[in-house]
């Protein structure tokens, strides 16, 4: 019979491994998708939010496109992981 402790820390561990991998998931969901908005707001025009965040006054990074297409590169490190992972042979979690 299992003990109410040893249950109670398996439970943990099942929750914390679903809480990695679901923080995985998030992450290498994070480039595409601000990768996405960029060449939307590229496309359709960035309306209210983009003047607000043209602010910069002739700065390059003034606008949401420059600030979307910077956030997926920050975001892309999970991908550089996965594909390292993957070279490696699946070695790493």
């Amino acid at each position: 019979m299992t003990s109410p402790v040893s249950a109670a820390a398996s439970v943990n561990r099942d929750s914390v491994a679903a809480a990695r991998h679901l923080a995985r998931w998030l992450g290498l969901a994070a480039t595409p998708t601000f990768a996405i908005m960029a060449l939307l707001t590229a496309v359709l025009g960035g309306g209210q939010a983009d003047m607000l965040c043209s602010a910069g006054h002739g700065s390059v990074l003034a606008g949401m496109v420059p600030m979307y297409l910077l956030m997926s590169a920050f975001h892309s490190a999970a991908w550089f992981r996965l594909i390292a992972e993957r070279r490696r042979g699946g070695e790493a979690s």
